[in-house]
């Protein structure tokens, strides 16, 4: 048995109140069941040679898959990640925001599949393709 879903508000307000480490934000949940996070960019999100360090796309492509599921099955907390797997494709931008879009591949009743592409604001591009497994708790 699943939540019912929640609105954009409420998926904002949520990761704000739990995970309140993270500087990921909602920007975006579309009718077609994708989502869009972003994640600033400054000092702390580089490394030596100006660009952005892996982690923080990582993290970028874990959140939006984690709202992009909770965005179908409603607030659970426990949905957890089993798999994660990034392509680091080109140099992102060290002065404009990091901007991911998530799609579900797959959404059933214990385990969820989505991908992952990730920007930088305003560029065509993606500088990174994830894929990834959530395990979701039985109700």
């Amino acid at each position: 048995m699943t939540s019912p879903r929640p609105s954009q508000a409420e998926l904002a307000a949520f990761l704000q109140a739990e995970f309140p480490q993270t500087r990921c934000t909602l920007e975006a949940l579309d009718d077609d069941g994708s989502v869009v996070v972003a994640h600033p960019v400054g000092l702390a999100e580089l490394r030596p040679g100006g660009t952005v360090s892996g982690p923080v796309m990582m993290t970028l492509a874990d959140v939006a898959l984690y709202v992009a599921i909770l965005a179908q099955i409603g607030i659970v907390p426990l949905a957890v990640t089993t798999n994660l797997s990034i392509n680091f494709l080109r140099k992102p931008r060290a002065d404009r925001r990091l901007v991911a879009r998530c799609r579900l591949l797959k959404l059933g009743r214990t385990l969820a599949v989505g991908e992952v592409y990730v920007f930088s604001e305003g560029e065509d591009e993606p500088v990174a393709h994830a894929t990834g497994t959530y395990a979701i708790p039985r109700a």
